[in-house]
């Protein structure tokens, strides 16, 4: 059986992405290293350990990089949720920047939001009664 593990994103300021992830998106940080030699650190965050299925983000923070072009193939990350209301409400509250408010896509009735994280990527947040029907 295959199961993804983790996405891999470049950060340009490794604590302000930590901070992001968890204490505005909620997520734990799960474990973190670094690499003298090579310089560069290694931080996991997500809700659960993949041990347990579940997914989760690799935020890469090169020592001698400060920024990077997102360039415009990657799209988004997509998580979904109860309430994307009171979510994006608390993500607002926590300092977070809410791109998108919280609606119907557009042509549909899946109800989305976008949030952007401190680089800049774009993390779409899914209604939960969309996202299981895989209208998201």
């Amino acid at each position: 059986m295959s199961q993804l593990l983790h996405t891999m994103l470049r950060v340009s300021n490794l604590d302000a992405s930590i901070h992001f992830y968890t204490q505005v998106m909620g997520m734990k940080l799960l474990r973190q290293s670094e690499n003298e030699q090579y310089r560069y650190t290694l931080a996991f965050v997500g809700f659960s350990e993949e041990s347990t299925g579940s997914s989760v983000i690799e935020l890469t923070h090169n020592w001698d990089t400060d920024s990077y072009d997102l360039g415009d193939a990657f799209g988004h990350l997509a998580i979904g949720e109860e309430d994307i209301y009171a979510r994006c409400k608390a993500i607002e509250l926590a300092g977070g920047k809410v791109i998108r408010a919280p609606g119907p896509v557009a042509g549909g009735s899946t109800e989305i939001a976008f949030v952007e994280d401190p680089d800049g990527y774009k993390i779409e947040l899914i209604q939960m009664s969309s996202a299981t029907q895989g209208l998201g």
